[in-house]
């Protein structure tokens, strides 16, 4: 029996993103040698690409779960479409969303070696955008949306909304799915973000001879423009006049999640 330790396999499973029992093998049949251990593996196409963790991974799918008022979003990177598309990534990526409604947005790390197959199998950098568990709290109710293309989800919603009719709130969904908002309200706005495009638009509209009494009023107006095009009760519903807040009967929306490809 060659001599390596438990250590050892763990040490080329790091260095080569192979799976335990491949490593273990591959240690067995170069005589617990290191290096030529990692020349097999890569002979055999079960050790990762060099640089494969620096590639980029614009591509990906999207999943939704939904159970009453429970709903999962697992929104999984890589860097083809042809990956994407394929029917192990669509099988995977629906079956962590599967595994984060049963289980909490943990079932992540609980299933990381079916990750690992995939990464090995595809030979791509893949990893995870966003998993995460949206529960209705009491008296809210949740709404979804996922647009699917080409088979695979690209664009997926989950808005929890109290007081608000299920229609409009679904209304809400759509526009989400479409404006891609950054943040529920102002106030999740990074305030340093605020300062900056403060500062920002002072000089834009300095360098447009504006009257310095006039300054103030002016970034004001634009500073509120720039929130409109983040902030989702600020924005016009489905781009129109009506901001979303007014548009829901004096209900309010609790929270959003959204995950799409490219993000």
């Amino acid at each position: 029996m060659p001599d390596f330790s438990a250590k050892d396999v763990k040490a080329l499973r790091d260095d080569t993103g192979a799976g335990m029992m491949d490593a273990k093998k591959a240690l067995t049949d170069a005589d617990g040698d290191m290096e030529a251990a990692t020349q097999l593996l890569r002979e055999k196409g079960l050790a990762k690409a060099a640089g494969r963790g620096d590639r980029e991974n614009t591509e990906g799918a999207v999943a939704l779960a939904v159970d009453g008022g429970r709903a999962a979003i697992v929104h999984v990177k890589c860097e083809t479409d042809f990956s994407a598309k394929s029917d192990a990534f669509i099988a995977y990526v629906q079956g962590l969303a599967d595994a984060v409604l049963a289980e909490g947005a943990g079932a992540v790390d609980a299933h990381a070696g079916r990750l690992e197959d995939l990464q090995l199998n595809l030979k791509e950098n893949i990893e995870i955008g966003k998993a995460t568990l949206v529960e209705a709290g009491n008296g809210s109710v949740i709404d979804t949306y996922l647009h699917v293309q080409d088979g695979r989800g690209v664009n997926a919603v989950v808005v929890e909304g109290q007081g608000v009719d299920e229609g409009q709130l679904h209304q809400v969904a759509l526009h989400i799915a479409f404006a891609k908002p950054g943040a529920l309200s102002r106030d999740e706005i990074d305030a340093d973000a605020v300062e900056r495009e403060r500062a920002a638009l002072l000089e834009i509209t300095k360098a447009e001879g504006k009257p310095e009494q006039a300054w103030e009023k002016i970034v004001e107006g634009r500073l509120g423009a720039w929130f409109g095009d983040q902030v989702l009760l600020e924005q016009g519903l489905h781009g129109e006049k009506t901001k979303v807040a007014d548009s829901l009967g004096g209900g309010s929306i609790v929270r959003f999640e959204q995950a799409y490809v490219g993000s």
